[in-house]
């Protein structure tokens, strides 16, 4: 019989967060691809920008965590990209560009890193 230990529990819950990261940036991407198929003043691009801007703020509350257990220079650089693509949504919702490309490219790196 196969008895758990904490440390299979804590890898389990682990790789569980980092599955529904990338769950979650999946479907941001495949949102702001549709967006940026249809337009930046459509509907569908006004959900893909809340849904972004939820996921990352949730994912750098996340990063900015004390028990948040990634080597600090790693949050940091993750801290930094995820402030560049809020302030990239923002501006494709106020209207100062159209382009989607920007962050449909950062988001699949992310979520393609994460491991």
């Amino acid at each position: 019989m196969y008895q758990f230990s904490y440390a299979d529990i804590q890898t389990d819950s682990v790789a569980d967060a980092r599955d529904r990261e990338r769950q979650l940036l999946t479907r941001s991407i495949d949102m702001l691809t549709t967006a940026s198929e249809v337009g930046a003043n459509s509907n569908e691009a006004i959900q893909a920008l809340n849904f972004t801007n939820r996921v990352w703020t949730s994912l750098l509350d996340d990063l900015g965590s004390p028990e948040n257990e990634l080597p600090k220079e790693l949050r940091a650089n993750l801290i930094s990209i995820g402030l560049w693509l809020l302030r990239e949504a923002e501006d494709i919702r106020q209207g100062r560009t159209d382009s989607f490309e920007g962050l449909i490219e950062v988001s699949q790196i992310i979520r393609d890193g994460i491991q």
